[in-house]
């Protein structure tokens, strides 16, 4: 029988376990920490009964991924609950941009911009389950649906900023501009508008739901699969050094550009190690976990219902301050999200206490506190906030990276955005998973289609690893 070895029991290293038990490989997964979950854990952390997301908190990805509908991740646990807004950006003038699962009712609320918005996601929306399994894989491929990726492309080739001002009022500028900032990665450069559009349109096809007890619900449910797939799972222990490794016909890695290097850097051809020496990280974040009692006292009252909510001002804003995240600076007005994930999940709550997530995008690597920053943008749009805070906890970009090895420098979405390794992660290839070294592969999200709770990062590089080993047609 064929035996693999998978390093890193996140949502990635999980997928890749799972698919290749589904085709008869003898499969162990190799977690370092005490629990599996990587980037989507949940839990209690300050005050008793409240359920916090260690991170990854939303998931229009996640729940429209192929992978995990085609697993029915639903027969093993996993239930979604969706708020009645899905995301939310408040201006300074009391108005916000609101994004509902329904395109035609968001189109409805932005006024003079409905019509555009249509003209800007319908067709993405309407088609979205033919073109995404294109444009979540590797770059280099062969379409399926050629006609609507090549209409896709010439839109997401575009800056977001240009993308944007399509639109003619502040409220639909800033919604879709906070939504490109997920990128992490200044909005005013190539092939930005891409990501936004695709969680848009993923938005409207799925919602932006949540997993109904947090999103350590994912990972139960995928290691679920695996083991009655007849996969094995092995908490606590720590991988440094390739001999540790048990003999194994498949090693996935779901690990960082960086570790893979460390573990099969003098195996790897020249050319490769090279080019996995180059990657580079930066899209770092500052998390702030907050207790509050009573909800977030928004002025724009439509914002309360919404599962995620956007700060960061107007277009221009939010375009400034990630350009000068962008080059080592600081601002004092960070782009922030907050996830308000009881108002869809009531059992995240202790009575009228209430868990709200955040953080703010900060320069690489930054060892300040911007916990003041993220409170101050929050009392921006919500007077009144602070007052309401009964605990709270920051993670920066250190903590960040002590909770998971993988967040080198606070980097939260497996690399940076940046030219050519926006497109071609880790390094441009015509098999991206496949790192020199026979039987090895990188399964993270530092390789195609990149961050998301969506798998497919894990199930696209068993894939290659089950053609090479001859499991599966070519």
């Amino acid at each position: 029988m064929t035996t693999a070895i998978v390093v890193g029991g996140g949502p990635n290293g999980l997928a890749a376990g799972l698919q290749l038990a589904r085709h008869g490989v003898d499969v162990t997964v190799l977690e370092a920490a005490d629990e599996i979950g990587g980037g989507a854990k949940s839990g209690e952390l300050g005050v008793p009964g409240l359920i916090h997301d260690y991170c990854s908190a939303f998931h229009p990805l996640g729940v429209g991924s192929p992978f995990w509908r085609e697993v029915g991740l639903d027969r093993h646990g996993l239930e979604w609950a969706w708020p009645e807004i899905d995301c939310a950006h408040p201006l300074d003038d009391g108005s916000a941009g609101l994004l509902h699962r329904s395109i035609e009712q968001t189109a409805a609320g932005l006024g003079a911009d409905g019509r555009r918005w249509l003209l800007a996601f319908g067709d993405l929306v309407s088609g979205f389950d033919q073109i995404a399994p294109d444009l979540l894989r590797p770059v280099v491929n062969v379409p399926r649906h050629p006609f609507r990726l090549a209409a896709f492309g010439p839109r997401a080739l575009l800056p977001a900023t240009w993308l944007a001002r399509f639109f003619t009022t502040p409220q639909a500028r800033a919604l879709f501009g906070g939504v490109a900032a997920h990128a992490f990665h200044r909005l005013d450069r190539p092939m930005t508008a891409s990501l936004g559009m695709m969680i848009t349109a993923s938005g409207h096809r799925f919602g932006w739901p949540v997993a109904v007890g947090g999103s350590g619900a994912i990972t139960r449910a995928a290691a679920a699969a695996l083991t009655r797939a007849g996969g094995r799972i092995e908490t606590g222990v720590t991988v440094v050094d390739r001999s540790q490794l048990p003999d194994a016909d498949i090693v996935m890695l779901d690990l960082s550009a960086a570790q893979v290097l460390a573990l099969f850097g003098d195996r790897m051809p020249t050319r490769i190690a090279k080019a996995y020496g180059r990657y580079r990280v930066g899209s770092s974040a500052f998390k702030v976990d907050f207790a509050i009692r009573g909800d977030v006292p928004w002025r724009n009252r439509e914002t309360a219902a919404a599962g995620t909510v956007h700060l960061g001002g107007d277009l221009a804003e939010i375009a400034y301050t990630e350009k000068q995240r962008a080059a080592g600076v600081m601002v004092d007005n960070p782009f922030v999200l907050v996830g308000q994930q009881y108002v869809a999940d009531a059992s995240r709550s202790n009575g009228d206490v209430n868990p709200i997530w955040s953080y703010a995008h900060v320069p690489a690597g930054y060892t300040g506190d911007a916990t003041e920053a993220v409170i101050r943008q929050i009392e921006r749009f919500a007077p009144g906030f602070r007052d309401q805070i009964v605990w709270s906890e920051s993670r920066g970009t250190v903590a960040l990276e002590r909770y998971n090895a993988n967040y080198a420098g606070g980097d939260i979405i497996g690399g940076a955005n940046t030219g050519v390794q926006m497109l071609l992660r880790p390094r441009p290839a015509l098999d991206p998973y496949a790192t020199g070294v026979d039987g090895v592969y990188i399964c993270s999200q530092s390789a195609p289609p990149g961050a998301g709770i969506h798998g497919l990062c894990g199930y696209h590089a068993a894939t290659t690893a089950l053609r090479r080993a001859g499991i599966v047609a070519g």
